[in-house]
C-alpha cells in the first residue's frame, strides 16, 4: 500500500534540516548557551531564506534546483577553492560564538546587529533576483552546454556581472554584525578576497568559453560592487 510519500522529495528537506541542526549545534555548543538572540535570528533567516528559495525553484525552475544539488561538471580548481571557503566558513562560526557569546570579547550595539539582520535578509533577496533571471546559476563553476548555457544580461545582471557572489559579500558582512562579533567581522576581508579570486578565475573561463560573455563583460563594467569593482 502506498503511503503517498515520495522519498525523493523528502530527502532534500531532511538534508536541509540536518544542515540547519548542525549549524545550530555548532553555534550553541561553542557558545555554551542557547540564550543568544543573534544566533536564533541568524538560524531563522537562513532557514526561511533557504526554504523560500528552494520552494520557488521547485515550482518555477526545477532544472536549476536539480543543478544546484549536483557538483557534476565542476572544474577542478573550483572544487578546491569552494572546499577552502566552506572550511573557513565552518571555522568562522565557532569563532563568533566564542567571541560574542561564551567570552563576550565583543560588544556590538543592538542597532548595528539589527542592521546585520537586514543586510543578511537582503543577501537572500538578491539571490532570488539572480535565480529568477539565471537558470544556469549552478553552485560550482562550469559551462552547462547540455542546457544551452548563454550569458545572462537582465535583472541584477544589468548592474553587476556576478550578483550571487555580491549576495555572498552581503552575507559575509551581515552575519558577524547580526551575531555581534567584531572578531568575525575582522575575518570578512579574507573571505571576500577568496570570493574575488573565484570571480576572476571564473571570468577567465566564461570569456573564453561562454557565448556572448565577452561582449557582455565589456558592456557591464562591474563584477560585484557597482561603481567599485
Amino acid at each position: 500500500m502506498s503511503t503517498g510519500r515520495n522519498p525523493s522529495h523528502l530527502s532534500p528537506l531532511m538534508r536541509a534540516m540536518s544542515s540547519l541542526a548542525g549549524i545550530g549545534a555548532l553555534l550553541f555548543m561553542t557558545a555554551g548557551t542557547v540564550q543568544w538572540l543573534g544566533a536564533w535570528v541568524f538560524l531563522f533567516e537562513i532557514s526561511i531564506g533557504g526554504l523560500v528559495t528552494e520552494s520557488w525553484l521547485a515550482r518555477h525552475d526545477p532544472e536549476l534546483l536539480a543543478e544546484r544539488r549536483s557538483t557534476r561538471g565542476q572544474v577542478g580548481w573550483d572544487r578546491i577553492l569552494t572546499t577552502i571557503i566552506s572550511l573557513l566558513w565552518l571555522g568562522w562560526l565557532p569563532l563568533m560564538a566564542l567571541d560574542a557569546a561564551r567570552f563576550r570579547w565583543s560588544s556590538v550595539p543592538g542597532w548595528l546587529q539589527c542592521i546585520g539582520a537586514i543586510v543578511l535578509a537582503a543577501s537572500f533577496f538578491l539571490v532570488y533576483l539572480a535565480y529568477r533571471e539565471n537558470s544556469y546559476a549552478a553552485p560550482g563553476v562550469k559551462i552547462q552546454r547540455q542546457r544551452g548555457h548563454t550569458a545572462i544580461t537582465t535583472g541584477p545582471y544589468e548592474y553587476v556581472r556576478h550578483p550571487i557572489y555580491a549576495s555572498g559579500l552581503l552575507s559575509y558582512l551581515g552575519t558577524p554584525l547580526l551575531l555581534g562579533s567584531w572578531y568575525g567581522l575582522a575575518i570578512v576581508p579574507v573571505m571576500a578576497a577568496l570570493l574575488a579570486f573565484r570571480t576572476v578565475m571564473e571570468e577567465r573561463m566564461l570569456k573564453a568559453e561562454l557565448d556572448g560573455y565577452l561582449e557582455y563583460s565589456a558592456r557591464v563594467r562591474y563584477r560585484l560592487l557597482p561603481m567599485v569593482w
